[in-house]
């Protein structure tokens, strides 16, 4: 473990980097200044993080200019005609019906919920119960009945792995000096946070014995969150940097890793 752990902290130094941000949907977020903005334009970028790279920050950066680039403004201050803007967009299964509820229910949500951070206070050890609580919220607009949007913020409790609203909660959440994530939320602390469990990190968490369970669902981010614990108990999610990277940029195979 002393050497797995020397090994991974050398990756997430050589990830936790700016000069990666422009490859990544955190990119998006990134042109805002404003914590609402951030927080809209970051919610929005991770929901539709599937699929190649390119094409997520190609369709979030449209998503944000069909919002006239002021997210924030755009969810306060909108009207129906300015709401149909959203109409054509499409990124693989996410449609502008469903961008259009996303709308909606965030305007509920600042309006009447005292803002995305505050429905994600838990005394848990984890987030889970936070995502299931924002979930709530999230889906309790009454003027809207369509169930095919839930299915874009996934469930814990319903054994996901909820991959993205990880990810995008340690970008909200993680503080350090990299520049990368923003640590613009206090009502969570990185000792809380999961990996964002995907085919990558998974992948590259099996081949270092991190991981057994052949499914990225939600007892495999548990598992893996035991492991990563061990290795840093107070930000075990930085290690999302390395998992990924290995997987990502370096192919990374069980041989490249070998204990002497």
């Amino acid at each position: 473990m002393i050497e797995l752990k020397e090994f991974l902290d050398e990756k997430v130094e050589v990830y936790n980097q700016k000069n990666f941000i422009t490859l990544d949907p955190i990119s998006i977020p990134h042109q805002y200044n404003l914590k609402e903005d951030i927080e809209i334009a970051g919610l929005l970028a991770a929901t539709i993080s599937w699929g190649q790279r390119k094409t997520i920050i190609k369709n979030a950066n449209q998503l944000v200019e069909m919002m006239g680039n002021s997210p924030f403004d755009f969810v306060m201050e909108h009207n129906e005609g300015q709401l149909a803007r959203l109409d054509t967009f499409k990124h693989r299964t996410f449609n502008g019906e469903d961008a259009k509820y996303f709308i909606r229910s965030l305007q509920n949500i600042y309006k009447n919920h005292g803002g995305l951070e505050n429905l994600f206070k838990t005394n848990s050890k984890n987030t889970f119960e936070a995502i299931e609580n924002f979930r709530n919220v999230f889906f309790s607009i009454a003027e809207e009945k369509n169930k095919r949007t839930q299915k874009h913020v996934s469930s814990p409790a319903k054994g996901s792995a909820s991959k993205r609203i990880h990810m995008f909660l340690r970008w909200m959440v993680r503080k350090d000096n990299k520049g990368v994530d923003f640590g613009l939320w206090n009502v969570l602390t990185p000792s809380q946070l999961s990996c964002p469990l995907d085919v990558h990190s998974g992948n590259v968490a099996r081949a270092l014995g991190l991981l057994k369970r052949k499914q990225n669902d939600c007892k495999a981010v548990i598992e893996l969150d035991t492991e990563l614990r061990v290795l840093d108990p107070n930000d075990p999610v930085k290690y999302d940097f390395a998992l990924f990277g290995l997987g990502v940029h370096e192919d990374f195979l069980p041989r490249n890793f070998i204990i002497t």
